[in-house]
């Protein structure tokens, strides 16, 4: 497996791997809206976000060059370029279970710790899924903090985790 800059093509790929609105809002909370996502629908999402050079999406592939997983790497803060959130974490569900989404992890670390200024990483996760939870710990993050977000399943909580890199 190997992580490369997200390309457009990209987005029906993994628009299919978000299979319920539940799948779709753990993986990006608010952020859509809608379900089913269309093709292009992360494609759009991400185009403006990307021109400000503090979005970074990347796609995880394997040695055929399917598409295995897929993240975001973003500086929440325009001063301050110490701190990333990493979001938007999902693998192919077929690969799920089988170490595919510790892979992505290591290899997107290891690509901030290379290519970005950033001496910490953040991410959140909602407590209705404790398997992401389990993988991200494996990693090395470690809980912070926590909040809720509206969804139109109700409230769900979100426990903050962060690594320092």
């Amino acid at each position: 497996m190997r992580l490369r800059a997200y390309e457009k093509e990209d987005s029906p790929i993994i628009a299919k791997w978000l299979r319920t609105e539940k799948e779709l809002y753990q993986w990006s909370a608010d952020r859509y809206g809608f379900f089913p996502l269309e093709p292009y629908s992360i494609e759009e999402h991400y185009r403006p976000l990307m021109q400000s050079g503090r979005f970074i999406p990347l796609t995880m592939v394997d040695d055929g060059n399917n598409v295995t997983g897929h993240l975001i790497v973003r500086f929440p803060d325009e001063n301050d370029d110490s701190s990333v959130r990493i979001g938007f974490v999902i693998v192919d569900p077929d690969l799920r279970g089988k170490g595919c989404g510790k892979e992505l992890l290591k290899l997107t670390i290891a690509y901030i710790k290379e290519n970005l200024p950033a001496t910490r990483a953040d991410l959140g996760v909602f407590v209705n899924n404790p398997k992401a939870a389990r993988c991200y710990e494996s990693v090395g993050f470690k809980e912070y903090g926590a909040h809720v977000i509206d969804t139109p399943f109700g409230k769900w909580d979100c426990i903050d985790l962060e690594m320092y890199l």
